[in-house]
């Protein structure tokens, strides 16, 4: 597939001077800076909130063992003992 671009001269001309430093052609490196982008910024839309934490769940031991049924009792707790 071929993708064409506007960009200003000026980045061109960088572009082309970088590529002929690393012996590479001007799309060489637009397809390297869109790989990079693509590992950088692509994958926080496609990766869900639960797989970055999922190797945390089960991994601490509250000790309290109905704390799933009554959390919001033992929070209230908690809260009022840290007042006194």
């Amino acid at each position: 597939m071929q993708v064409t671009i506007r960009m200003p001269d000026e980045h061109i001309n960088r572009i082309g001077h970088i590529a002929k430093k690393m012996g590479r052609t001007k799309a060489d490196v637009a397809r390297m800076a869109i790989r990079k982008f693509l590992e950088e910024y692509g994958e926080k839309d496609t990766v869900k909130p639960f797989a970055k934490v999922q190797h945390l769940i089960g991994v601490v031991e509250s000790g309290i063992p109905d704390l799933g049924l009554r959390h919001r009792e033992h929070m209230m707790t908690k809260m009022r003992a840290g007042r006194e």
